[in-house]
This record gives C-alpha cells, structure tokens and sequence, in this order.
C-alpha cells in the first residue's frame, strides 16, 4: 500500500508518548469478540487524542500499525472533512432473536442492520432467526462470520439466509482469499465484503486482485491511521471496489478517528460500521448522538471524570505500557 505524500509523520520520543498515555478499561453492555471489557491506550498529542488498542491476541507487528495510528491522530489531526455527518448502520451481535429489538433501538433511525453470524457454539437455526427478527424492523441486512465458514458451509448458510431477502453483502464469509474467490464462483448474488484479509493482509489489494470481494472494510487503527485508509481506498476505487468504513470495538476517541476518515472519503455509498459505542456501559467521552441514521463529525476528547472512572491500574497498566514500549521500538 503505498503512503500518501501528505503529511509526514515524525515518530516521537517514547517518554513523550508515555507522559500522554492513559489505559482505560470499558465494561460492555454484551459480549462481543468474545470480550465483555474493551482495554485500550489514549495517547494525548499536540493535536489531540489517539487509540492504541490491538487486541491481545495480535502479535507486535501487527499492533505497530494501530501505535501509528495513535500517533497520527495526536500529533496531526483529522483529515479535511467532506462531510459533516456519516451514515451509520446498527450492530447486531450474537444475541437471542429476543434482544434484537432491545439492540436496534440504540441506532435511530439506521436504514441498514450488521449482523454477527456464525458464532462458536451457535448453529445456523440461531442466525436465522436473528437474521429474521432483525429484518421485522430494518429491511437492510448485512451478516458478518468473521471468516467462521469453510465453503461449502458458507454455501449452505448464505443460501438459507437470502431465502426470505437478499443480503446487502457477506462481510468475510470465510477466512482465505482462495475460499472467498471459489465462494463468489459458486454463489455470485451473494456480494461479499472482505474484512480480515484485508486489516491483517501484508497486501490488503491481494484479495481484490483475486476476485475475493466486491466491498473492502476498512479500520483506521489496524491500516496505520486514517491518511493510508484514505490512500487505500483510492487503490481499491481504482479496482471498481467501494469501502466501508468500520471501528475495532474502540472507544469514543477512536470512534471519532473512524468517523474522520468516513468523512474525507469521496464517496460513501455505505453506511459505516461506527456505531459499537454504544456497547460500553461507560466510555471516555459522551456518544454521539445518532439520529436519522447519521452520526455527526468532530473532535472528541476524554472527559477527565469519565476517564478516571474507566483509569485502569496495576498489572494492565504495565501490560499495556510494555505492548507501547516494544511497538514503539518497531516503528522506530
């Protein structure tokens, strides 16, 4: 992939990324990612706040890009906005049929619903019945398994879950590039969006280059800040393929990062995954406020009575700063 031009970034001093640094724990109102607290890092800068949070299961090089997207944030800032607001779609993990309106009426007004899909422990009978109680409030329907399906599982499940509607996409129906491409061979009314092989890819183009997706989707933190999403996104403009901005389960200073960089996109013509805010029982800042299905763009910055609410201390601290220290020395 290659960097955009403009601006560069400096790396600064590790002491200076420590005296900013502050590692918070967000208790959440579901699982989701198997996780029920959220850990990360906000950096303060020159320019604001940054997210450090790679999940700890990703190995130091991989979670370089995310401390370099931190950076950027801090030191430079959000890209210029084409934009004031973003149009958002609901989440939907892998709860009851039950709950699915409880979790809907946390987006208001979204016109498109994400749902999770093939969760350890479930069976497809459950995801189509959540798929089902989703589509009685919104008509839109995108499924994500996180790349939980061989082929021929993907095959049998996309096919029961378009028997009532079409999905608006499969976002990572199986976890290679070859499953994806031979998926799209055998079930072409199905788009497919590709995740994972393009965050975790060393070539996140590969997967297009193949034929392996029809929609990429994006993070800020896992691609090394919001100025490569946007230089990404051109390359795969160039393919014929349309991005959808997504968040890594982040706080409210990462979400503002996302929502950033789905404003400086040219074009935006699907709503974006950056409404999981509102899983957290407490976060840093104040939720933006969805409405109509949009979610306004801004600066956000921790307020200091919530971030001493969700301040993680002793071992996690030094956990974590350990993870900085040795990205840090990565990116060096």
């Amino acid at each position: 992939m290659t960097d955009p031009v403009l601006p560069p970034l400096d790396l600064p001093p590790l002491d200076e990324l420590l005296a900013g640094a502050v590692v918070v724990s967000l208790p959440m109102r579901v699982r989701f990612r198997g996780i029920t607290t959220r850990e990360v890092v906000l950096i303060q800068g020159p320019a604001g706040w940054g997210e450090f949070g790679p999940f700890p299961e990703y190995g130091d090089d991989e979670a370089a890009h995310w401390l370099r997207s931190a950076i950027e944030s801090a030191w430079l800032g959000d890209p210029e906005p084409r934009r004031t607001a973003v149009p958002v779609n609901a989440t939907v993990p892998a709860v009851d049929p039950d709950r699915v309106p409880e979790i809907l009426a946390r987006f208001p007004g979204a016109r498109t619903a994400k749902v999770k899909v093939a969760e350890k422990g479930q069976d497809l009978a459950q995801d189509i019945a959540r798929v089902r109680a989703v589509r009685e409030l919104i008509d839109n329907v995108r499924v994500d398994a996180n790349g939980g399906w061989e082929v021929d599982e993907a095959v049998t499940a996309l096919t029961a879950l378009t028997a009532d509607a079409p999905l608006e996409y499969a976002e990572q129906p199986c976890a290679t590039v070859p499953e994806l491409v031979e998926l799209r061979r055998r079930l072409p009314d199905v788009p497919v969006a590709a995740d994972e092989s393009i965050r975790r890819a060393e070539d996140p183009l590969r997967v297009v280059r193949a034929g392996g997706a029809d929609v990429a989707v994006v993070k800020v933190a896992p691609l090394g800040g919001a100025r490569r999403l946007l230089a990404l996104a051109a390359e795969l403009a160039e393919h014929g393929v349309p991005v959808v901005v997504s968040s890594a389960l982040d706080s409210a200073v990462g979400m503002g990062s996302g929502l950033a960089a789905a404003a400086a996109l040219p074009d935006l013509p699907y709503a974006c995954g950056l409404g999981t805010g509102n899983f957290f029982t407490a976060d840093v800042a104040p939720v933006r406020a969805m409405a109509d299905g949009v979610i306004p763009v801004g600066a956000i910055a921790p307020d200091p009575a919530r971030l001493a609410e969700v301040r993680a201390s002793g071992e996690r601290v030094r956990w974590w700063t350990d993870r900085l220290r040795r990205c840090h020395a990565l990116l060096g």
